[in-house]
């Protein structure tokens, strides 16, 4: 694979848009027009262009919305171009400039046109695929499904002409074409309403799209070529803009073919917007604004994507002073706020130190600060106690259970389909990892080439887990890539631009992975595999009836004969500096686990039509896991280090509607196994997990974990806990991060009010009320302690004389008033939240 130095990789790519924008426009000034595009050309007699005229963003100098007064279109020379309702239409050969006016304020674009008096032929898999995509003919709720409609099936969104081109021309009869008579042609005749249709009218008769249709078929209806024009890319115009709520503004869509030709697919192409509390796009690319943020519209044409990016301020009035004073610790700040400016958002201050110590304590080692953590931490110089706090946390014991845990839910280590050496030993072996401060590359790579005996090897469960090429490739992209290219395996991805081809192709580097020994019956035999790689051997592409040659993605294919691990060459290309992929994938993660979403979200969903909340942000953030050599710890300290980490979750009147761009913290609900872990500490109990549950109600005993053992520790997602399960664990059961749950429910307050875990809890004989009721302690002293321990701060006056209150009320029954006043900070809303 071609060698590129990382900050080649990972591009700063908005501020790359807005620069490419900002010269498309070089000379434009404040309450200008401007002719998009700016130049161009047309190629034969059916040349098109759709024009179209935005006015400029006083301070940004990139288009804004679109100019709604009247344009009067002129082209200097007709005899070459034609100016029909904004569109560009190619007469004559030669150049000419086009002149769009409105009032007194005029720009220009130029064109030249070629290939005027050569025969233009309509390519099937050029020009009739999309008109069928444009129609809908192919998509999945008609003859695009598996199954396809009324006996007639077609590749979903076109992605395989050849297959295509012989079921219109050569099934039903070969009805479906009429080449002495177009009109008559099924394929015209039905959705233009001149036979029945249950697809209803779809085809208008005055229209280019028939006009497409039954010149092809007029002309011989040719089929598929290899010398077919091959679609390079697409891009869109304006690829940035600046604009206000109420605006409304436009996507023009061009493709490039490896024949040098750029072919205005407006028409034809797919839109869709990523956020439509943002911008919303009809069929014909017309954005309109409705609200706050940076939006995007996606853009799909002959399975290439782009987006268009659309960032529209708040009506907020905020000095410049307040993001040039505001405080600054790394990238991380400068570039959120960067952000905050651009979209007129007021950063919170700094949260207090000891809220810092409670939430940097949950996101780092998945529990509470203790008492003796507290008084130290208060104790340190408050310029350094932040930074002494950050050490010790990346450092200690519990740091390691807790990030074991969560690379186990990536893993999925899970007693319902492991047996219980294999879930040990796979545990176990990530325990370690995590433990060394092992590079994360280097620890995907031992996963994805792991061999030997699984009961040795704890890596090896991967494959023990995912037994297929087809699994192994899935679950791979989706843990290590944030990709999800399942829906290639059957088809073109629908919305991304992974190929039936590369996904089958990116299998068969597993083609040859074998095992021995216990066969995956979680219920039965003694987990232990051995894992091997054999020499030969293919996966055969279902579609095709041959195998594809095995490559990753977008990468140069393998020899079939070659006898080597094709997955040392997976892992050289996936963990490279150079991927786009890896590093965005494990930094979004990372990212996503203390602020609670991540820069992409969801955080496994790194499809280009799902865009990050901050592109800059993200990309100089992956850049520095790539220079830190993936040392996640360096990672996190930076994260935890920054001012934008530490701001104040509560929100201010110039940032409170705002939900994304990270100015504030965003208060959120503790993971079940932190929050059942949180009481235990605070109550000094513990927790039993002696059972595994099985699909069905069915159970098992375990003696794997003694008492004391907390829910961060467990190795197993299937150990029965009623409460893990109630507060939206991760079962385990796909790579997904969407199977936690952080959503609140009815469930979860009666469970809290009157359920079996904290009720026994709050009267347990030996809990820390009853000890400190013990020991004589008095109750303010006793509220003092618990509002340590559960929330890390004292109680206020008004909270400490309430409290005393209700006390009082109970007369000598001080045991179950210490339990209620208990029971009244664990279920509270701050308790159960980080923020």
């Amino acid at each position: 694979m071609e060698k590129r130095t990382a900050k080649m990789m990972i591009s700063n790519r908005l501020p790359l848009l807005l620069l490419a924008a900002s010269v498309l426009l070089n000379s434009a000034a404040a309450d200008e027009i401007v002719v998009l595009p700016k130049t161009f050309s047309l190629s034969g007699s059916e040349g098109r262009q759709q024009l179209m005229v935005v006015h400029v963003s006083d301070s940004e100098n990139v288009p804004a919305a679109i100019a709604d007064d009247e344009v009067q279109w002129t082209s200097a020379n007709p005899q070459v171009v034609a100016i029909d309702n904004g569109v560009a239409i190619a007469v004559g050969n030669g150049s000419t400039t086009i002149t769009a006016r409105i009032g007194d304020t005029v720009s220009t674009a130029r064109v030249t046109v070629d290939g005027i008096g050569e025969a233009y032929h309509w390519s099937f898999r050029n020009d009739v695929q999309s008109v069928l995509s444009r129609l809908g003919c192919n998509t999945g709720a008609c003859h695009g499904a598996l199954a396809g409609k009324g006996g007639f099936r077609l590749s979903l969104r076109g992605y395989d002409s050849d297959s295509d081109f012989v079921s219109i021309t050569r099934e039903a009869k070969g009805r479906r074409v009429e080449l002495s008579d177009p009109g008559r042609s099924l394929l015209i005749a039905k959705p233009s309403g001149a036979l029945p249709h249950k697809g209803g009218l779809r085809l208008d008769t005055e229209s280019r799209d028939y006009r497409v249709l039954s010149s092809w078929i007029a002309s011989g209806a040719a089929g598929p070529s290899e010398d077919d024009p091959r679609l390079e890319k697409i891009s869109v115009t304006p690829a940035a803009s600046m604009l206000r709520p109420g605006d409304q503004t436009r996507v023009l869509v061009n493709a490039h073919y490896d024949d040098g030709r750029v072919v205005d697919v407006t028409h034809w192409a797919v839109f869709s917007a990523t956020d439509e509390a943002i911008v919303t796009v009809d069929e014909d690319g017309l954005v309109e604004v409705v609200g706050c943020g940076e939006g995007a519209v996606l853009v799909w044409f002959g399975s290439k994507v782009a987006l268009a990016r659309m960032t529209v301020p708040y009506p907020h009035e905020i000095a410049d002073e307040v993001y040039v004073t505001a405080s600054r610790r790394n990238f991380i700040d400068d570039l959120n706020l960067a952000q905050l400016k651009t979209l007129n958002l007021r950063p919170s201050p700094r949260c207090d130190d000891e809220t810092f110590l409670r939430r940097a304590t949950l996101d780092t080692i998945g529990r509470l600060p203790s008492l003796s953590e507290r008084e130290i931490y208060m104790a340190e110089p408050a310029i350094e106690r932040r930074d002494r706090l950050i050490e010790k946390l990346l450092a200690s014991d519990d740091f390691v259970d807790y990030w074991t845990y969560r690379w186990c839910d990536i893993l999925l280590v899970n007693g319902t389909r492991l047996r219980p050496v294999a879930v040990k030993t796979y545990y176990q072996w990530i325990r370690e990892q995590v433990q060394q401060n092992k590079p994360w590359d280097q620890m995907v790579r031992e996963i994805l080439t792991a061999s030997g005996l699984s009961n040795e090897n704890g890596a090896t469960n991967f494959y023990a887990l995912h037994q297929t090429p087809e699994e192994m490739t899935e679950n791979a992209c989706q843990a290590f890539l944030g990709l999800s290219i399942g829906c290639a395996k059957c088809h073109n991805h629908p919305l991304e631009k992974w190929s039936n081809d590369q996904y089958y192709a990116m299998a068969n580097l597993f083609a040859r992975v074998r095992a021995k020994g216990w066969g995956g019956d979680s219920r039965n035999g003694d987990g232990i595999r051995t894992l091997y790689v054999a020499t030969a051997g293919d996966l055969i592409q279902p579609n095709r009836g041959k195998p594809q040659p095995p490559a990753p993605l977008d990468a140069p294919p393998l020899k079939f004969d070659d006898p080597s691990d094709r997955r040392d060459v997976l892992a050289d290309w996936m963990t490279d500096p150079s991927n786009p992929y890896f590093a965005r994938a494990i930094t979004n993660r990372v990212w996503a686990n203390f602020f609670g979403r991540g820069l992409v979200e969801q955080v496994d969903d790194l499809r280009l039509s799902n865009p990050s909340s901050n592109e800059p942000l993200l990309a100089a953030a992956a850049q520095y896991t790539v220079d830190a050599e993936f040392d996640l710890k360096k990672l996190m300290r930076v994260i935890l280090q920054s001012e934008t980490y530490q701001r104040s979750s509560i929100p201010l009147p110039e940032n409170q509607l705002e939900q994304k761009y990270l100015s504030r913290y965003y208060p959120r609900r503790l993971m079940a196994e932190v929050m059942l872990d949180s009481i235990d500490q605070t109550l000094q109990t513990a927790s039993k997990f002696d059972q595994v549950a099985f699909p069905g109600a069915d159970k098992q005993k375990t003696d794997y974990y003694p008492p004391g053992t907390k829910a961060i520790e467990l190795y197993d997602a299937a150990v029965a806990s009623y409460f893990l399960d109630t507060f939206g664990r991760n079962p385990r059961e796909i790579t997904c991060e969407c199977e936690r749950s952080a959503e609140q429910s009815m469930v979860q307050v009666l469970h809290l009010s009157n359920g079996e875990t904290l009720n026994p809890k709050l009267e347990d004989a030996n809990n820390r009320i009853a000890n400190m009721i013990a020991a004589g302690k008095s109750p303010s002293e006793m509220i003092d302690t618990l509002f340590f321990a559960a929330l890390s701060r004292s109680p206020s006056h008004d909270e400490q004389e309430r409290l005393l209150g209700v006390i009082d009320e109970y007369g000598d029954e001080l045991s179950t008033a210490m339990q209620d006043v208990a029971w009244s900070v664990l279920t509270s809303t701050e308790f159960t939240f980080n923020h």
